[in-house]
């Protein structure tokens, strides 16, 4: 298979694996509700899920610099079949417990603190291998597919679950991974050098050498670590209001669209913007969406504007970031960076939801969002560059280091 292809092959992985979590997130509470009868469970996975993200800085360090071709994200991907399938096959024989949710949410939680990160940086490689764009652009409808599967696959799978039940839907998931493990196979990779593999560097290292990295990463980590404020805050305040889902729902239906409509556009943009310039853009306009969205709660539609204003300039700030990572860092840098990117806005989120609902039970839920919004403003300072680096559409290794 020539790049191009491989790429290709890369994209759609990532549709099949993604309309599967999303779908299985509809499903396996449902699952597990029904099976043993304790709400408590249903976000069992996950928080299993959690685990190994965070951590993963310590225990898939030296692991992720072997993660550089198809193969060795295809035996990920068969590890993710494993654990998705401990939950159906329990049911089939005969019924699941806590332990069953514990022990599938752990072992797909080790897989996708893996994959995730492994597949952009192989993704990157590979455009790299067709022109000096190409890795931006691959990366940027890699996120347009996410977004996509963010809007279909939540309503296919109740329908699906209304049709057929939630069984169906777990063996479906399972039976997807494990198809986009065998196109997986056929993807060509680089082995990484002997070097790389017996001193991977700690990620803390290479944000250190890489200040712009660093920056964005900073941005991303913050806005995750806030981002309760716009889903618990606005559940919240529609229920205040006697509105319940009501408020929520018409904003995450803009940000939704929003976001799909500047996932779309990024490929195109995000190779001709500055990329501090566009990441501080992104997370300062969510954060002035955070701001108004308070005074909006009056109409459901000007706050589902507003919330499609401010997911609109996200893919574009994230395309900014993958193309700073992309081209300013290669091998075992460039999968630590990825990683960073990854376990700092993951982790910031799981955080942020757990210790959100205490927040917003304190100090109110329309305070707590205005008091996000100014974070994420702030934040977005930290871009503001000492020497005239803002507006630079390029970047070398040695300017970051």
């Amino acid at each position: 298979m020539n790049p191009r292809r491989d790429i290709a092959a890369m994209l759609t992985t990532t549709l099949i694996t993604w309309t599967g979590q999303r779908a299985t997130a509809v499903a396996l509470p449902l699952v597990a509700l029904a099976e043993t009868g304790s709400v408590w469970t249903t976000g069992l996975v996950g928080g299993a899920v959690g685990l190994p993200v965070l951590t993963s800085a310590w225990w898939a360090r030296r692991l992720r610099q072997r993660l550089t071709g198809g193969r060795t994200l295809a035996c990920v991907l068969a590890v993710q079949v494993v654990g998705l399938l401990v939950v159906p096959v329990g049911v089939a024989f005969g019924g699941i417990s806590a332990a069953h949710l514990a022990a599938t949410g752990l072992i797909t939680g080790c897989a996708t603190a893996l994959s995730g990160p492994a597949q952009r940086a192989l993704l990157a490689d590979l455009g790299d291998r067709v022109g000096p764009t190409a890795a931006t652009k691959a990366l940027a409808w890699q996120d347009f597919l996410h977004r996509v599967t963010m809007i279909f696959a939540p309503p296919l799978a109740g329908w699906a679950v209304a049709q057929g039940g939630t069984m169906p839907l777990l063996w479906a998931e399972a039976t997807g991974v494990a198809v986009a493990a065998l196109l997986m196979l056929g993807v060509r990779g680089t082995a990484a050098p002997a070097a790389e593999l017996d001193v991977a560097p700690p990620l803390r290292d290479v944000l250190r050498r890489h200040r712009d990295i660093r920056i964005g990463v900073t941005m991303s980590a913050v806005g995750g670590l806030v981002w309760f404020a716009f889903t618990l805050g606005l559940a919240i305040l529609g229920a205040q209001t006697a509105r319940p889902g009501i408020l929520v729902s018409a904003a995450l239906t803009g940000y939704g669209i929003g976001s799909l409509a500047g996932a779309l556009l990024a490929p195109t943009l995000v190779p001709r913007l500055p990329m501090l310039a566009t990441m501080a853009t992104g997370w300062a306009a969510l954060g002035v969406t955070f701001l108004a969205l308070p005074a909006l709660t009056g109409s459901p539609a000007l706050l589902g504007c507003a919330a499609a204003a401010g997911g609109f300039f996200m893919p574009l700030g994230i395309g900014a970031l993958n193309r700073l990572i992309s081209t300013t860092t290669e091998g075992a840098d460039r999968r630590a960076a990825f990683a960073a990117e990854s376990l700092l806005h993951d982790g910031a989120v799981s955080t942020g939801l757990l210790l959100g609902g205490a927040v917003i039970g304190l100090a109110g839920a329309g305070p707590t969002l205005i008091a996000a919004g100014a974070v994420q403003l702030g934040v977005a300072l930290l871009a503001v560059p000492r020497r005239p680096r803002w507006f630079r559409t390029a970047a070398t290794p040695a300017a970051n280091a």
